[in-house]
């Protein structure tokens, strides 16, 4: 495990960015995925890609660092611009940069987006399992959680969703849907059809939607991610985006908030203060990600597809009573291991035993008991060492 990079793939496609990060380049680095755990631990946890930064955006910030371009951000016109183009040519949608405000990061947003719909106290609907700082968000701005649990395959439920919004609504509450799309942690992209059901309930209910769609990009072969604010009834929604999912730039902070036709009267309401979050630095680097790095992210998706077979295969050769539903999108695998006997966190187990840092099934709510989820923005090596050591575990 000392040497971890991989030959370039054949046929001449561009190198795959998952294979290009040796080991122990990797324990240099400072951030959480890296620092958290002790050095003996695998990190497979924490949405952080193993990955080098995508040339063209190291071009961006080091000429941005040659001039001394390091200042205070002048707003969303340039990320939004490359955002635009990005979306029409992606998922065939447009709208101005007008209907845009600048965020420091999408969980940000949302509480912002939240604040414009809602009151301290009022309901905000989440499909359970689902990413866990839905919850510490929400709670923390005063807002109440109301669980919709996905079905048994992952999907969002019309009949749970219409409770859940039938109670959110009693009293004359204003109520909020926070929707993930794609949604986390289990890879699932929502068709056209799911979104416009959302939309037409949502509307009947009086309820607002919020869309975390930060998975955008990370939609892979023989999917297409639907921005809800395209969808009919999705005009008075608002969406989030950015790309610090797909280029692992979290470090550098910046996000947008999108508002449907019928909520850009809203949007202009934000607090201007928001727009001071962001880095300058970073919205150069989501600009040149957008822009310029597309074939790196092509590039990646396709690692990625590969990197869902193989996990696959390997877990039918060593963990066979683990059951894995690749989703469509994400860099996400999310393992149903209560066959395994490891209780209600596997993750625990996992950890002491073997060695591999996962998240916690339980944090991501109903439906999270005996789960794990995994991050395969990994190489090869990585995950078969990574798999190897699960099975010990067990």
């Amino acid at each position: 495990m000392d040497d971890l990079e991989e030959p370039d793939p054949p046929g001449g496609r561009p190198p795959n960015p998952l294979g290009q990060c040796a080991l122990e380049d990797l324990r240099r680095r400072t951030s959480a995925k890296w620092r958290v755990y002790e050095p003996d631990v695998l990190p497979l946890w924490v949405a952080e890609m193993d990955v080098p930064v995508a040339e063209p955006v190291a071009d961006a910030v080091r000429e941005a660092l040659r001039l001394g371009d390091t200042g205070y951000p002048a707003g969303p016109a340039d990320y939004a611009e490359a955002l635009v183009g990005f979306a029409r040519k992606r998922w065939d949608w447009d709208f101005p940069v007008s209907r845009t405000a600048i965020v420091p990061d999408v969980m940000l947003g949302v509480v912002e987006m939240l604040k414009l719909v809602t009151s301290p106290g009022d309901p905000v609907v989440i499909n359970a399992p689902v990413y866990t700082p839905f919850y510490q968000f929400v709670t923390h701005m005063d807002r109440r959680v109301i669980e919709a649990p996905l079905d048994a395959a992952g999907r969002l439920d019309p009949a749970t969703l219409e409770s859940a919004f039938t109670r959110a609504t009693e009293g004359g509450h204003r109520a909020a849907y926070l929707l993930c799309s794609p949604h986390n942690p289990t890879g699932t992209v929502h068709t056209a059809d799911e979104l416009a059901g959302v939309a037409a309930l949502a509307g009947g209910f009086g309820v607002r939607v919020v869309a975390d769609e930060i998975h955008a990009p990370l939609t892979l072969r023989g999917a297409r991610h639907v921005p809800y604010l395209s969808v009919p009834g999705g005009e008075t929604g608002f969406s989030l985006m950015s790309a610090s999912k797909a280029w692992n730039l979290a470090g550098l902070k910046a996000a947008l908030a999108v508002a449907g036709t019928g909520a850009a009267d809203e949007l202009a309401t934000m607090p201007e203060e928001v727009s001071h979050g962001p880095s300058h630095v970073g919205i150069i680097a989501h600009a040149a990600a957008l822009r310029h790095a597309t074939g790196w992210l092509d590039s990646l998706l396709e690692g990625l597809a590969d990197n869902r077979v193989l996990l696959t295969e390997l877990l039918a050769q060593h963990l066979p009573e683990v059951r894995y539903v690749p989703g469509e999108g994400t860099f996400l695998a999310w393992l149903d291991c209560r066959e395994l006997g490891l209780g209600d966190d596997p993750a625990a187990a996992f950890l002491e035993r073997g060695r591999v840092a996962l998240n916690s099934g339980p944090s991501f709510g109903t439906g999270g008991a005996g789960h794990v989820r995994l991050n395969l923005a990994t190489s090869p090596r990585i995950l078969r060492e990574a798999v190897r050591r699960m099975a010990f575990a067990v």
